[in-house]
């Protein structure tokens, strides 16, 4: 490929652009450059060529107008192996550009700002980077395009080898690198003005999903099936995309989605609590005032069996005592806000657990959509953010609930929202004490959490994701000692059910909502 002789460099983040304009003049490619970015340079006694000077023509309209000029996108287009192309240059004064150097206005960043208004979003649309972007994207045979700093240096090294020059395959990889960028930008962009603009739905005619991969993954669900993890960059909300990961083995696909579903449930809660997840239900949940190491002991009597090789999340930082316990049992990934050093010692000992620390686990939750893939679509919706509905809990049985059994019911209630359907949750004020999840019918799930809790059912409160279809799911939850359930209610047979529940002298609460999670 041909040598680099000249290069466009136009930034806004300056991150790194010093040294890679100092290796390009090392290595005697002249470099024309524009405003900020041309001041910067020349501060640092590299020689830059101003786009003015180059196009003959000045920056005009506050900086608007200043590379869209045929001097410019005549440079980068025009091919070098077409002799009508290189005819047409040397005829009009066309100097080749071979190398373009450009990032670009941070519309995302300013427009992140709750306070940012219509006229300062429009001002940080970028018009002319995009279109250098793709001008030498376009013609990525005769022309090296760079849009992230962090590939200054494997292309500053590239050409120290002595062509001053990338191959085919590079240029292609970074062509297609540098539409991928344009193309977030441009789906910022149209989402932003769709929300300006279609205010009467949250769901716009075009949803434009910009997604960026964040790691490739050993393997899916099974080892037979390719995997990666992106992160959704047109979302603002909290990740696992930004947690840090102090030690352990990559996380893997299954991992990731556990860990996802602790995330969700433990921010539900304002107390310290601790949620354990397996193949994708809580199978431990609960909550100590005293902290972090009480609720941990709470969570793992739940279910011993099932939290072996569980997902751990916490909404406390972690001490040096939690670490102690949680070490004494095998878990796959441990998911907190925060870490104490002393904790991280002890935890280290550990070299299959993943320890993964996310900033902001316990802030408030954001009203992001829901994006799910069917086959050729997706499914699209709001985030199921309540727990009841506009009425509250109604109580709708003879006997009402005391204070405790509310408190067990809404302990409950909350677990129950996290739990595949048919979901039925068992629960103490504190813990859960048995679920049956994922059932085909409802009263299957009431068998199996019965089969789990035995004996510890006894004086609890169960919670149901939907209302019960017939009166059979409360006749064998009484049977297992439990004294109050909490469901959405909404049943052509809801009466039949009532009149269980009061036969049997339970409380029965209707939330007026509706829980599934399919």
């Amino acid at each position: 490929m041909s040598r680099i002789k000249r290069a466009l460099i136009s930034v806004y983040e300056k991150e790194g652009i010093v040294r890679f304009a100092r290796g390009l003049k090392g290595l005697h490619v002249e470099i024309v450059s524009t405003g900020g970015t041309a001041r910067l340079l020349q501060q640092e006694a590299i020689p830059v060529k101003e786009i003015s000077d180059f196009t003959g023509f000045p920056e005009i309209l506050e900086g608007r107008v200043k590379t869209l000029h045929p001097r410019v996108h005549g440079g980068i287009l025009g091919r070098r192996s077409k002799p009508s192309h290189v005819d047409q240059m040397k005829e009009h004064g066309i100097e080749p550009i071979d190398l373009v150097v450009v990032n670009l206005y941070p519309f995302e960043k300013v427009t992140a700002n709750p306070a940012c208004s219509l006229e300062e979003a429009l001002e940080n649309i970028d018009i002319g980077g995009p279109t250098l972007i793709r001008a030498a994207s376009k013609n990525f045979e005769d022309v090296v395009i760079l849009v992230d700093p962090q590939d200054y240096e494997w292309v500053m090294e590239e050409f120290k080898k002595g062509e001053v020059s990338l191959s085919r395959d590079q240029r292609a990889r970074l062509a297609a690198k540098a539409f991928a960028h344009t193309a977030r930008y441009d789906a910022y962009i149209s989402r932003y003005l769709s929300g300006k603009e279609e205010k009467e739905t949250l769901f716009p005619k075009e949803l434009h999903l910009s997604l960026q991969k964040v790691q490739d993954l050993r393997y899916g669900e099974n080892p037979h099936q390719k995997a990666a993890f992106y992160r959704n960059a047109s979302d603002g909300e909290l990740s696992l995309c930004d947690a840090i990961q102090h030690q352990g083995k990559e996380l893997s696909y299954n991992n990731i989605l556990d860990t996802n579903g602790a995330l969700g449930l433990v921010r539900e809660f304002q107390e310290p609590a601790v949620v354990i997840v397996k193949h994708g239900n809580p199978c431990g949940v609960a909550v100590d005032d005293r902290g972090i190491e009480e609720a941990f002991s709470k969570a793992w009597e739940c279910d011993p069996m099932s939290a072996f090789g569980g997902v751990i999340a916490c909404n406390r930082p972690i001490s040096l005592g939690a670490a102690q316990k949680l070490s004494q049992n095998f878990v796959e990934v441990l998911l907190a806000p925060t870490y104490e050093s002393e904790a991280l010692k002890v935890l280290s000992a550990k070299k299959g657990l993943r320890v993964l620390e996310l900033a902001g686990l316990s802030e408030k939750r954001g009203t992001s959509l829901e994006c799910r893939a069917v086959q050729g679509g997706f499914l699209v919706q709001t985030p199921d953010d309540l727990l009841l509905g506009d009425g509250g809990d109604k109580i709708v049985t003879k006997r009402s609930a005391t204070p405790e059994e509310l408190k067990r019911l809404r302990f409950a209630w909350k677990v129950c929202k996290h739990v595949r359907s048919n979901a039925i949750v068992f629960a103490s004020e504190d813990r859960i004490v048995a679920v049956g999840a994922g059932q085909m019918s409802r009263v299957d799930s009431v068998r199996i959490a019965g089969f789990k809790g035995g004996d510890k059912l006894k004086g609890a409160a169960v919670a149901s994701d939907a209302f019960f279809p017939f009166r059979d799911g409360v006749d064998l939850i009484a049977s297992t000692g439990a004294t109050a359930i909490i469901q959405p209610g909404g049943s052509v047979r809801d009466e039949e059910v009532i009149a269980a529940a009061n036969e049997r002298g339970m409380a029965m609460v209707f939330t007026g909502i509706r829980h599934f999670r399919h």
